[in-house]
């Protein structure tokens, strides 16, 4: 069976065509066109095309240095390309900042997290858009009963687990800090979260839970990118899979259609190869 690819590599939409579906269907909810970025003579991303649809689970693989987190710091307005485009819904679009992204709908989940240890989990997930009432209705307070019930719905709306909420987050595990970091930009309604290797050090239970919550955002419409080298991972949940080589995009293929084989062979050998049998699947 042959890979198929989106788009090939070298493909490039007229200027007509870029952002937009055929006549009548609904545009995706994110394509970049034509991506680069440069750090002095080397080319980090070079010309890169992807679609990303409502609902949709898209990895990004390839080797170190293949210009995985280059691309989606464009995405997320932390880096500003040297050229091409970026389009939400068909419409154009120039991030400045994360701050213009995440007003547009897309957040992005760090390796760092971005928890402060030493606060709860309600006041985590409202950091920075914190609840607040008035006292004798004078003077400003925390809101921290509405802040706690609020945190409630939105892990139960996701089925995310945590033991209390009411521990500082320093005391949670790996994983449950990594869901606590995805809830707070949960809270914001996101039409895309970016996912830099949510999985990385944790245990096999721990990841097992991050898995089912990326379904679960899934489920509820929003579009997931999630950067992994894990491709056991990567081919239990991802309905594509985008390989990056040398800051070129190789191939995006469709996960059912291709064994890990061939998708190895896209990272290390940097072309699209026909697949035989899918004898690992």
């Amino acid at each position: 069976m042959s890979v198929a690819q989106d788009h090939p590599a070298s493909e490039v939409p007229s200027s007509g065509e870029r952002g937009r579906s055929q006549e009548g269907e609904e545009p995706p909810l994110l394509s970049v066109v034509g991506l680069e970025k440069s750090y002095g003579g080397l080319k980090a991303i070079d010309g890169v095309s992807l679609t990303i649809e409502k609902g949709e689970i898209v990895a990004l693989v390839g080797d170190n240095g293949a210009g995985k987190s280059t691309l989606i710091k464009t995405i997320c307005g932390a880096l500003r390309p040297d050229a091409g485009d970026i389009f939400l819904r068909g419409k154009p679009v120039d991030f400045g900042s994360p701050k213009d992204a995440t007003d547009a709908g897309i957040e992005t989940v760090h390796q760092s997290l971005g928890l402060v240890d030493t606060l709860t989990v309600p006041e985590n997930v409202f950091l920075g858009r914190e609840e607040t009432t008035r006292l004798f209705g004078l003077f400003p307070q925390l809101d921290l009963g509405k802040m706690r019930a609020e945190t409630r719905k939105l892990l139960e709306r996701f089925g995310i687990s945590v033991p209390t909420l009411n521990e500082p987050v320093f005391r949670l595990s790996g994983g449950q800090r990594q869901t606590i970091a995805i809830s707070r930009l949960l809270l914001s309604e996101p039409s895309l979260l970016i996912m830099d290797e949510p999985m990385a050090a944790l245990g096999v239970d721990e990841g097992r839970r991050v898995l089912d919550l990326v379904v679960n955002l899934r489920d509820e419409g929003i579009a997931v990118l999630m950067i992994s080298h894990n491709l056991e991972h990567v081919f239990q949940i991802a309905d594509r899979i985008a390989v990056l080589k040398n800051g070129k995009l190789v191939g995006v293929v469709s996960t059912s259609d291709v064994s890990r084989e061939s998708v190895v062979g896209m990272i290390t050998m940097g072309v699209a190869s026909i697949d035989p049998k899918r004898t690992d699947r």
